[in-house]
């Protein structure tokens, strides 16, 4: 092979690596956001597709006309470490909320434009008669607030698009005029549940992991094709969808699978294939990515008081740990008192608690740190981000 050949072949691949990154940190892409990323994942659409089903059993649709494209990605568990948010980077979304954007969602299919003020009237009458749904009021400013919250995350994935007026006017005034121009499409390709919530009993006795059921894997009695085929596609998910992957969290099935020859070879192939480092330890697994594409949120960074709590909070439990919930408060408490311009969301009453409580959220989120009862632990990732004390450090200690 020539050169030339071996070098279309490396940027090939280079192209494919990133795009699966790429897909993976945004799985509803459009071509207005990104055009650059867009191109690539319609050029090379077809092995994109074709290495997300294989390794992750995850549905890729591209639509060149339509200018996006939509990763439908099924969780291999239950989790709530990637909320929709309010706005990028901002507070994750409540139950209001959510409950807003399922009613906005069904109303915006019964037409291609709409008013603020119309789809506010037929969210309202549909909460009225849908039971266990609180009336929507789109008098109260709070209401109005969660209304706009929930249009302004459609939007962000063009679903929606204001043609005359702006969303956040309506946040002061419940007479603004918004006119909308709706996708129906795109709507439709918000939800990523194999099981169609319209075909279930809809009960309360209902569990919602019913909407994630896929027949590929057989159900109760699959054969050892299909527990093959759930092995890889539930570790390799996890891989991708979680910072680190702890063998004490896996399933038997699941840890047998990761440690077989076969299951070794397909999580380094993927790896690889994808653009990811693999490291590999007796704790876990972990995926890195060294360019970041991947990666919707970072630490450590100054992101916010709760990250850089975080990370103080970690190295206590790192060279101290396990240890009470309440000596967490107690260090975060400190850090208020030692940096009283710092934090100011924090620096009232009840405030060290709250900081507490919500660095502990980011250390579990990136799987550094876990609880249970009333004591606080370091999970093995943690040990990286200890500080390394020279012997100044520890002569003055």
């Amino acid at each position: 092979m020539s050169s030339l050949a071996n070098q279309l072949v490396r940027a090939e691949k280079e192209e494919i690596a990133r795009a699966i990154r790429t897909l993976l940190a945004r799985p509803f892409l459009t071509a207005d956001d990104e055009p650059a990323a867009f191109t690539v994942i319609r050029k090379r659409r077809e092995p994109l597709t074709r290495w997300f089903d294989y390794f992750c059993g995850w549905r890729l649709v591209v639509e060149p006309r339509e200018g996006y494209a939509r990763l439908v990605k099924v969780g291999s568990r239950p989790t709530a470490t990637r909320p929709a948010r309010r706005r990028p980077g901002g507070p994750p979304f409540d139950r209001r909320r959510y409950t807003l954007l399922c009613l906005c969602a069904a109303e915006l299919l019964a037409a291609p434009v709409t008013t603020i003020g119309m789809l506010a009237g037929r969210v309202a009458r549909a909460a009225a008669v849908e039971p266990g749904v609180p009336p929507f009021d789109p008098v109260s400013a709070d209401e109005r607030a969660a209304f706009v919250d929930a249009l302004k995350l459609l939007e962000r994935h063009g679903a929606i698009t204001p043609t005359d007026g702006t969303t956040d006017a309506y946040l002061g005034d419940e007479d603004a005029k918004v006119l909308y121009r709706v996708d129906t499409t795109r709507v439709i390709r918000l939800l990523a549940a194999p099981v169609p919530p319209s075909s279930l009993p809809g009960t309360p006795a209902t569990p919602a992991a019913a909407l994630t059921v896929e027949a590929r894997y057989g159900g109760d009695e699959p054969t050892e094709t299909q527990r093959a085929l759930w092995a890889r596609h539930s570790v390799i998910r996890r891989l991708l969808d979680e910072p680190v992957v702890y063998r004490d969290e896996l399933t038997p099935a699941q840890a047998a699978y990761a440690a077989s020859l076969t299951g070794r070879r397909m999580i380094r192939r993927a790896a690889e294939e994808a653009g990811f480092v693999l490291e590999e330890r007796a704790e876990g697994l972990l995926l890195v990515d060294t360019e970041a594409t991947a990666t919707d949120t970072r630490f450590p960074d100054d992101g916010g008081p709760a990250k850089v709590a975080a990370l103080l909070l970690l190295d206590l439990l790192v060279t101290a740990g396990p240890l009470p919930a309440g000596r967490l408060d107690e260090e975060a408490a400190g850090l208020l008192r030692r940096f009283p311009q710092w934090a100011r969301s924090y620096q009232s009453d009840g405030g060290a608690p709250r900081l507490a409580a919500d660095a502990l959220e980011v250390l579990a989120m990136f799987g550094l740190a876990r609880r249970t009862g009333d004591r606080v632990a370091a999970l093995p990732a943690g040990a990286r981000y200890r500080v390394d004390r020279g012997p100044a450090d520890t002569e003055d200690a």
